[in-house]
């Protein structure tokens, strides 16, 4: 399958996990917003097909749709100054996508190619889970640049994103780097950080796949609160923004070819 040219687009980056519930989709948000704070034009492609969340992340009010132009294309909503365009846009919240995989293979792309980005630096492309149709058609066609991977700390969710990374091998797709989502709790109170789900998993995997280990995101209640808020907590001067920012100038980095540096956290045992 031959890939096509996407127009009003420099990068494309798919963000992946092989597993669902690790918090794929917010760390697609917050890298978003972490980018786009570092000066670039950033779009978002929602193709987790049955269960889209990015319209409600940037806080897209239901109902909206994209401005349809001309016969076959469309524009992308801006939220926060981020692109976006989702199959959630062009349904209705109790609409069920009931497709088999060539169906929304075939959906995506269309929705891929058809919207009309302006001027986009990088496009994410939020992955649904697994490593089937919807993904061995999206890196087979789409001109992507590389994925970033991510996981959680636990062996069940390495064991799916190895899946994962041998799945964008076998297409010949880069992995540009890996996050490793809720990787420790950090104490509000002492600051004392502990790997509640185990420790050191992330960089052993970004060892697999010979690619960076980009961030390692600590498990925090108020990263989900912004989330339903449709407020990317990124957005804000804290200690997350910092984390999604170390992990959108690696990303930047490895776009360009720069050379890497490792990600990093220290625990304590005060």
């Amino acid at each position: 399958m031959s890939t096509k040219t996407l127009q009003g687009v420099k990068h494309l980056v798919a963000v992946a996990s092989g597993k669902g519930g690790v918090g794929k989709s917010t760390v697609t948000a917050n890298l978003a917003a972490a980018l786009t704070r570092q000066g670039k034009r950033v779009g978002i492609l929602d193709a987790d097909i049955y269960g889209p969340s990015q319209a409600m992340m940037l806080g897209i009010k239901a109902g909206t749709r994209p401005e349809i132009i001309g016969e076959k294309q469309m524009k992308p909503l801006t939220a926060q100054g981020i692109q976006m365009n989702s199959m959630a846009l062009l349904a209705t919240d109790d609409t069920p996508m009931v497709w088999r995989g060539p169906m929304a293979s075939g959906a995506l792309q269309q929705l891929l190619f058809s919207t009309v980005w302006d001027d986009v630096d990088i496009l994410l492309i939020d992955m649904p889970p697994g490593t089937g149709d919807i993904h061995l058609t999206l890196t087979q066609a789409a001109p992507l640049d590389g994925a970033v991977v991510v996981t959680t700390p636990q062996d069940i969710a390495l064991i799916d994103a190895r899946k994962g990374i041998e799945m964008f091998k076998k297409v010949s797709v880069p992995i540009l780097g890996l996050v490793e989502n809720m990787a420790y709790y950090q104490c509000p109170s002492c600051g004392n950080k502990d790997a509640i789900f185990g420790e050191g998993a992330g960089k052993r995997l970004a060892e697999v796949a010979s690619a960076p280990l980009l961030a390692q995101i600590p498990l925090n209640r108020q990263v989900q609160e912004r989330a339903d808020q449709g407020e990317p907590i990124a957005f804000d001067d804290s200690l997350l923004n910092d984390v999604y920012g170390q992990a959108a100038a690696q990303l930047i980095n490895q776009l360009a070819g720069e050379p890497e540096q490792t990600a990093s956290i220290s625990f304590s045992d005060d």
